[in-house]
């Protein structure tokens, strides 16, 4: 794949530079913390393949929040799950891992696709098959100077850390030079498990304030 080929992120995903993780029980948890998540400036979730009947529940979600939100699948693993999240409409995908028939299927599909890796050969792998960009998972193993190492020997990849960032780490790693965080636990909180809407609101508040390009991030 060309570099004129590689899908890129979304619009919205690109330009805000965060992507929420989302990881329930169940699916039919989603709704309300969409809501709150859209309305406190949120603009792209990562809704993984590990929270049983995501898939099915695609398609409403993307009803009601597709104007409001990218909606990614995560945690794909297996080429029939990218394909069908695509077909009902994913805007993108992630997926934990660097695998060659991952990464055709989203070629084929035409979607962006965000394979996970550790070390710079899963990296450099994952990009130069013609990936969005790379995850850099987990980064907390790492840190955000990881970044001028990797872009010594491959100036243009771009970077998702994944994985233990917080408040302070995503900023240091947007500082850094990251194309973006992706963030779980640190701004879910307990948000899935019947937690206050509103503090889940306030956290997602601070969080975008780091990390839109007017805080200088």
């Amino acid at each position: 794949m060309t570099t004129t080929d590689r899908p890129s992120l979304p619009e919205r995903t690109a330009a805000a530079r965060l992507i929420v993780v989302i990881r329930g029980e169940r699916a039919d948890q989603y709704a309300p913390v969409l809501e709150t998540l859209a309305g406190a400036g949120i603009r792209s979730v990562e809704l993984t393949l590990s929270t049983p009947g995501t898939l099915d529940e695609l398609p409403t979600l993307l009803e009601r929040f597709g104007d409001r939100l990218d909606i990614g699948i995560g945690t794909v693993t297996d080429p029939d799950d990218l394909r069908l999240a695509a077909e009902r409409g994913a805007h993108y995908i992630v997926t934990p891992i660097t695998r060659a028939d991952l990464l055709d299927a989203a070629s084929d599909a035409g979607i962006a696709i965000v394979p996970g890796g550790l070390t710079p050969s899963e990296l450099h792998a994952g990009w130069a098959a013609g990936a969005a960009a790379v995850k850099v998972f987990p980064s907390s193993i790492v840190g955000p100077g990881y970044l001028k190492d990797l872009r010594g020997p491959f100036p243009g990849i771009r970077v998702i850390p994944s994985g233990g960032v917080d408040l302070e780490a995503a900023a240091a790693w947007l500082r850094a030079g990251a194309d973006a965080v992706s963030v779980g636990g640190p701004l879910l909180g307990d948000a899935l498990k019947g937690g206050s809407l509103d503090d889940l609101a306030d956290r997602a508040a601070r969080f975008v304030g780091v990390t839109t390009r007017e805080s200088g991030a």
